[in-house]
């Protein structure tokens, strides 16, 4: 799908919409008003687009609410220079759980079975706007009380980006942890070039630089591999193009690494000591400024909250360091004991909740859409560099990555007898082969095996480690009699 960009009115598109709503909506009985802000003149996107999106918005709205009031209101706003439109579309219809709104912009889904024998529908509306709204560089956010309505809002700049940027977008929303290999490697060579007229023979050469450095020139083919990907998902090059497919990687040594009991240990007592009294700042007294530094009762180094419960939900989960710190308490089921991922680098993806992370998510507070909040509460933490480092050197962990928790994880469950499917099935595994391996599981051998690789996490991390986690349906490596 190509976007047609173009400059045009707001006020008359959503008084077409609402013009279109109204014959629908009087058959539920159901009051139409729009209002849209005097600042707003026009906008630059894609107007068919928009109007679809708003056009689904409205229908829904309708379609859940009898004898209410169905109202649409635009305003502009500046965000970090850049001017905004936000479109919400509120009802007094049925409204949602947090549950049912977990199950929206999903392909194919609606808020539960009750809603589709009474309503109907595909459950494709809301997830082609939520698509359309990404295209224009935007997105689509839900509110909701059950018995009191819903508010969906559209959000969008006010000049939306062409497909012709998708590297940068995909940069800001993706791969930022890559900057330095697209900056330092890929640019140089490949920078000015059109995404759709790049061949796998300039990739390929590209790849071939780097030889000496076999681990730098794979993870070229992984960036660019992932960034066409994404590309032929907003519709900026053709659907099955990606010339980093098909090239031989470079044989490489492995960088895997994990923790031992021991290492989990020490980690957790640095955690604790981290988020409570602070952890002890290591000088180096040789530095000419380290005669101003504060006094010895100050110097210390304490982490939040948050950056405390995300390093524990990277042990207790396996999750990528990205889908903790954009995890969204609307993509939290704590009943049910999921997340749903909207999106991850393989896609959306589910990730069972053991006890251990149950734990950290219910004592945790609230203050805003993100489950670990930066300074500003309504958006993601940038990263965990700062307190990592402090609690990975109190620890005595050298040279140990983020990335390396997730390998911990891993480890953990195939020292607990796990099979490799459970295992990747709990991680998101890419590997097409892998997934039609284990794809007949359902979630209850996967939540014991998250409990198991957990459980023996958690009591490392409290220094308990010598006490042996015994789980249902599970056999402890201690009472498995050894291979002859």
């Amino acid at each position: 799908m190509e976007l047609q960009l173009e400059d045009f009115a707001l006020a008359p598109l959503i008084d077409g919409v609402v013009k279109t709503v109204e014959p629908l909506a009087a058959k539920n009985g159901n009051k139409v008003t729009a209002n849209c802000d005097g600042g707003i003149e026009t906008i630059h996107a894609d107007s068919m687009r928009l109007r679809q999106a708003l056009l689904n918005l409205m229908s829904n709205a309708n379609k859940f609410t009898e004898r209410g009031t169905i109202t649409v209101h635009a305003r502009q706003a500046q965000d970090n220079g850049r001017g905004w439109i936000t479109i919400a579309v509120a009802d007094t219809g049925i409204g949602m759980t947090p549950e049912q709104m977990g199950k929206l912009f999903q392909e194919f889904s609606q808020a539960d079975a009750s809603t589709t024998r009474k309503y109907g529908g595909t459950g494709l509306g809301l997830a082609i706007s939520k698509k359309f709204c990404e295209m224009m560089g935007g997105d689509i956010t839900v509110e909701s009380e059950v018995g009191r309505g819903s508010t969906f809002t559209i959000r969008l700049p006010m000049m939306a980006d062409a497909p012709a940027a998708a590297p940068d977008r995909f940069m800001d929303e993706h791969v930022k942890p890559y900057q330095d290999i697209l900056d330092r490697l890929v640019k140089p060579d490949i920078g000015a070039a059109k995404a759709d007229k790049v061949a796998r023979s300039v990739i390929t050469k590209l790849h071939g630089k780097f030889v000496a450095t076999p681990f730098q020139a794979n993870r070229i083919l992984t960036v660019l591999g992932s960034m066409y990907a994404f590309a032929a998902r907003i519709g900026a090059v053709p659907e099955e193009m990606n010339p980093a497919r098909r090239i031989s990687r470079f044989r490489e040594h492995r960088r895997e690494r994990f923790l031992t009991v021991e290492e989990l240990e020490r980690l957790g007592g640095a955690i604790r000591e981290a988020e409570t009294k602070g952890v002890p700042w290591q000088l180096d007294h040789r530095r000419p400024n380290s005669k101003h530094l504060p006094k010895t009762d100050r110097r210390f180094t304490r982490i939040g909250p948050f950056a405390a419960a995300a390093l524990r939900l990277l042990l207790f989960t396996g999750c990528r360091l990205r889908e903790i710190l954009h995890l969204k308490w609307e993509h939290v089921d704590i009943e049910r004991g999921l997340l749903f991922l909207p999106e991850s680098k393989t896609g959306k993806k589910t990730v069972v909740l053991n006890a251990p992370a149950l734990a950290v998510l219910n004592g945790l507070p609230r203050l805003g859409s993100y489950v670990v909040p930066g300074d500003d509460p309504e958006k993601p933490r940038a990263d965990l560099k700062r307190p990592w480092e402090a609690v990975s050197k109190r620890a005595g962990l050298d040279r140990v990555r983020l990335h390396d928790l997730r390998h911990t994880y891993a480890s953990f469950g195939v020292g607990g007898g796990l099979g490799l499917p459970v295992i990747g099935k709990l991680l998101g595994h890419a590997q097409v082969s892998t997934t039609e391996r284990y794809a007949h599981l359902d979630n209850d051998p996967l939540r014991r095996a998250s409990e198991s690789i957990a459980g023996r996490i958690a009591a490392a991390l409290d220094g308990k480690s010598s006490r042996v986690v015994a789980m249902k349906g599970l056999r402890s490596s201690r009472n498995t009699p050894a291979r002859p």
